[in-house]
């Protein structure tokens, strides 16, 4: 025990006396350490945000997508296919198809945005029905939403977000003005609060409009992009799912279900696919991050040689009191590992407030329920690793600084 107090006490000695080399050196591991926790801290952050998001819906609630399972994230063309159509929406609605069904909501989104006069406003345009606010339980602050009967005679109305609101018609009433969504125009009815981020999109930015006008008038097609099913209870969902399976197969004719034209997602699918997907870019971007930490280990590395030399007449002296090779090599291993793990400790310090910045700014001007979370592990593992690169790249200076000649240690100039 003595021994280690007496190493670190020269550790320390010796960095002190080099303070500026000392700083240089440990760079490139408070950078890599720094990158990491910020890596990992945004990215748990993230994966919470989206995940309560999904949760927000309500656990009992299915989606029925177009075309088969995506294989991979970036496999997202079934989306565009148009296997689910009127007649297989009013299939699953029929309660003796899907007895367990209570919402059966038709989604169509419409590429674009919105005009009004001079001003325009990159929306988020979506066909919906009549059930979209009770299903997600926001309604409009002035006005109303649109009717079951207005979706039937396809009328050209809308409600609008804040956002949408504000930017195109500023501090006047947009009740019963018209904006325009691909050339046609659209009376609004309603307009949202301020709600914020919901699920997938910004309600604040958000203009919905009748699914069959969407259809019939502004995309001349006859299929849905999303049909969103809720369960009467959690463990009805099971159930309700394979009721849904059972009938789009018979709808479409198919008898192998590998060969469906549609997928289901229950949002326990949906918050497994997010968990993968968040894991596997961590990985990715601490992997990149631990270059950096490659890069400062070499660095440590030469300027541990550099200092074996510089030291050379030390060392000498050292071994003529009576040093042995071990004791030269802890001295020096434990520089190497004092100068890394300070390196450690500043980069979690960093990264830790990096992270908090960035949930903040998240959280304030973003509008996202961000919240800030300390990677532990990482922190722990930040420590651990930033010792072992000393420990790893500090033996050859060391051994190169014991191998030394005392008579010749001496002689050097």
């Amino acid at each position: 025990m003595f021994k280690i107090l007496q190493n670190l006490k020269l550790a320390f000695k010796s960095l002190k006396t080099n303070k500026s080399r000392s700083a240089l050196t440990i760079l490139g591991i408070v950078i890599g350490i720094t990158a990491i926790i910020v890596v990992m801290s945004i990215g748990d952050g993230a994966n919470k945000l989206i995940v309560n998001e999904i949760q927000a819906i309500g656990s009992n609630t299915i989606a029925i997508i177009p075309g088969q399972e995506p294989k991979g994230p970036t496999d997202i063309s079934s989306f565009f296919l148009d296997s689910l159509k009127t007649r297989d929406l009013e299939a699953i609605k029929d309660k003796t198809n899907v007895p367990t069904a209570t919402f059966v909501m038709p989604e169509v989104l419409v590429p674009g945005g919105t005009s009004y006069g001079g001003e325009t406003h990159n929306s988020v345009i979506l066909g919906a029905s009549e059930l979209f606010v009770d299903f997600l339980d926001i309604y409009p602050e002035t006005g109303s939403f649109f009717s079951e009967e207005q979706i039937r005679q396809k009328e050209s109305v809308a409600v609008i977000g804040k956002n949408v609101k504000d930017e195109l018609f500023g501090e006047s009433d947009a009740i019963g003005q018209k904006i325009k969504i691909r050339n046609r125009n659209f009376r609004i009815i309603g307009v949202f609060g301020d709600v914020g981020q919901l699920v997938f999109f910004n309600v604040d930015d958000l203009v919905a409009i009748p699914y069959s006008t969407a259809q019939t008038y502004l995309l001349g097609q006859t299929h849905f992009n999303e049909i969103i099913v809720k369960a009467e209870s959690d463990a009805k969902v099971d159930r309700t799912v394979r009721d849904i399976e059972a009938t789009l197969r018979e709808m479409h004719n198919i008898d192998n279900p590998d060969d469906d034209d549609f997928h289901v997602n229950t949002q326990k699918d949906l918050v497994e696919r997010v968990n993968v997907i968040t894991d596997i870019l961590t990985i990715v971007l601490v992997a990149v991050a631990g270059i950096s930490l490659l890069v400062g280990g070499i660095g440590i590395m030469n300027i541990m040689l550099v200092s074996v030399t510089e030291r050379t007449r030390e060392i000498g002296l050292r071994k003529a009191v009576g040093a042995t090779r071990a004791n030269i090599i802890n001295q020096f291993l434990f520089e190497a590992v004092v100068l890394t793990v300070i390196g450690g400790i500043v980069g979690i310090l960093l990264g830790s407030f990096f992270s908090f910045m960035t949930a903040l700014i998240l959280t304030k001007f973003a509008g996202l329920n961000f919240v800030f979370t300390f990677p532990v592990t990482a922190a722990i593992l930040g420590v651990g690793v930033s010792g072992a690169i000393g420990l790893i790249f500090g033996i050859y200076p060391a051994k190169q600084a014991a191998e030394k000649s005392p008579i010749e240690a001496l002689r050097y100039e």
